[in-house]
């Protein structure tokens, strides 16, 4: 059962088409992936989950409910557009914060105690936020996203601007929300952090849901048909075996004894079978299926899409 739906949602500005007919449905206890170049919809979207704007069309539910005003102080939410008051120190920004979702002076003193600590940021206390650097304000700007523990995370391009060891940080603890039960929606143009965090996305691309499903699946649906086989012994014995059944795309040399070649068969089902005549001709030290990247079925999505408005297609 879907803990947020979003059904059917359309927003037009002016001549502006942002939204046509979009639908999502987010499991509870997972990261879902919103998907889409620059200009697709995606914020325009957020925007209205977050009651900022409202739609011309379509219905929002939240946990079985239709969606309310006071069910924004349910959601957590991470703009791409980061909005700290720069003269303020960060503790006292994070206590204003906290007390405009909701909370008691006393709790939204805990908390932030509670996440200052964890965030290794307690000494940031007093410094304003024009002192900090761009990765060490967004730092801040994202624990204050999760003082009032919202049920229901949004999060639009999270880990741009930090550095590799600060973002894998924050991805470890964005799967450490999703298995306390929190419902994470991830907008960002890291195919990888998809990859990593989502189980499932919609893409979305001039103004309409292209794609969505399980990211295992999507990443299924796409696969071309190739392995990679990593082996010693006489290439040319393993060349000859597979003359005629599939078509050696990529072949070299990893050591002085150790081959490694990327094959492309067209029958998706004859897997097993490439495998047993790599075994009968040389020794397999690997063997896998390539399936493509997000990065891949991304690009492939949007330049479909983008090719059929050239011919006229909707």
């Amino acid at each position: 059962m879907s803990y947020f739906i979003a059904s059917h949602i359309s927003k037009r500005f002016a001549t502006n088409l942002a939204l046509d007919d979009v639908s999502i449905h987010v499991p509870k206890g997972t990261v879902y992936g919103l998907l889409g170049p620059n200009g697709a919809g995606k914020t325009t979207l957020i925007r209205i989950i977050n009651r900022i704007t409202a739609p011309d069309s379509g219905d929002i539910l939240f946990d079985g409910q239709s969606f309310k005003d006071n069910d924004v102080s349910r959601i957590g939410y991470l703009p791409e557009e980061r909005g700290l008051y720069k003269k303020m120190k960060v503790g006292e920004q994070a206590l204003y914060l906290a007390k405009l979702k909701g909370l008691s002076s006393k709790k939204a003193k805990e908390n932030i105690h509670y996440w200052f600590e964890k965030f290794s940021v307690t000494d940031w206390h007093e410094k304003k936020i024009e002192e900090l650097s761009k990765g060490m304000a967004q730092k801040v700007q994202f624990l204050i996203t999760l003082l009032h523990d919202p049920e229901l995370l949004i999060l639009d391009e999270p880990f741009s601007g930090f550095d590799p060891v600060n973002s894998s940080l924050l991805k470890q603890l964005v799967l450490e929300l999703k298995a306390k039960g929190k419902t994470i929606i991830l907008s960002t143009h890291d195919m990888a952090s998809v990859e990593e965090l989502c189980d499932n996305i919609t893409l979305i691309d001039k103004s309409k849901a292209i794609l969505e499903g399980k990211v295992a699946e999507i990443r299924q649906s796409f696969k071309a048909n190739k392995y990679e086989i990593v082996f010693t012994g006489n290439e040319n014995i393993l060349n000859q075996k597979l003359n005629g059944t599939c078509h050696v795309l990529i072949h070299e040399k990893i050591e002085e004894n150790q081959n490694r070649f990327i094959i492309q068969i067209e029958d998706r089902n004859k897997g097993n079978e490439l495998l047993r005549m790599a075994i009968d001709s040389v020794e397999v030290h690997s063997f896998r299926e390539i399936l493509p990247s997000m990065n891949e079925v991304f690009i492939n999505s949007v330049s479909k899409t983008t090719n059929n408005t050239a011919n006229g297609q909707d």
